[in-house]
């Protein structure tokens, strides 16, 4: 049977704020088609940064029923979403998220070593090169440009080949140009793996190079989300 890379079906998400209770997201129905690459846009505060977290586990919806890759991610715990993560799902931020007391070669393979991946330093390796930074390897985040913790972030997230990829404003940090490259570099990644791309960004241009777009507004779907 062939399900859906995502599921989710009457999520709810509220937050308690000092003002009191907040709705971030109200009633969210949307199914990603395995491969599909999905452009969520939306203004800021609109949810969408919260909507990605529920896909990918990091943050629990108050009700409804979220399901990746056909797993339900409700009765997971902690520990569980963590390993379903490492196996299945990768995440590309919009600052960077790199550890910096760790090199660009070690920042890829830690994820495969952590997976128990032999020749994790070897594939990190040829993912750095795959992203142009083979001669950077040893560089340390701090000595990197914002473009090139971005491309250390991508070769990360494609290491153990995620069966889905989720991408939150990952040129927010960048010049246009910059975050240009970034992009096709994401795309071009993605177009290899046969993953399934979910794509956050404010941005209705960058978008629009997904197959579908959908928009959030004050927590609530917009456009084509069946």
């Amino acid at each position: 049977m062939n399900h859906p890379a995502i599921q989710l079906s009457g999520i709810h998400l509220k937050l308690t704020s000092d003002a009191g209770e907040v709705n971030i997201l109200n009633g969210i129905d949307l199914s990603v088609a395995s491969r599909e690459t999905l452009g969520i846009v939306g203004p800021s505060g609109s949810g969408k940064s919260s909507l990605m977290m529920v896909m990918a586990g990091l943050e629990r919806p108050s009700s409804g029923d979220v399901r990746v890759l056909g797993h339900p991610l409700g009765p997971m715990s902690e520990n569980s979403l963590a390993k379903f993560r490492r196996q299945h799902v990768g995440i590309v931020f919009q600052s960077f998220h790199l550890i910096p007391t760790m090199t660009a070669l070690e920042n890829v393979a830690i994820p495969m070593e952590l997976a128990g991946k032999r020749h994790a330093l070897k594939a990190g390796a040829e993912l750095l090169e795959r992203v142009g930074l083979g001669a950077r390897q040893a560089h340390y985040p701090a000595q990197l440009s914002g473009g090139e913790q971005q491309r250390v972030a991508l070769a990360r997230a494609f290491a153990l080949k995620p069966g889905l990829l989720l991408a939150d404003e990952p040129t927010g940090n960048l010049d246009q140009a910059t975050g240009q490259g970034v992009i096709d570099l994401l795309f071009a990644l993605n177009r290899d793996s046969g993953a399934t791309l979910v794509l956050i960004t404010h941005d209705s241009g960058l978008a629009g190079r997904c197959s579908r777009v959908v928009s959030l507004k004050d927590g609530r779907l917009e456009g084509n989300p069946a």
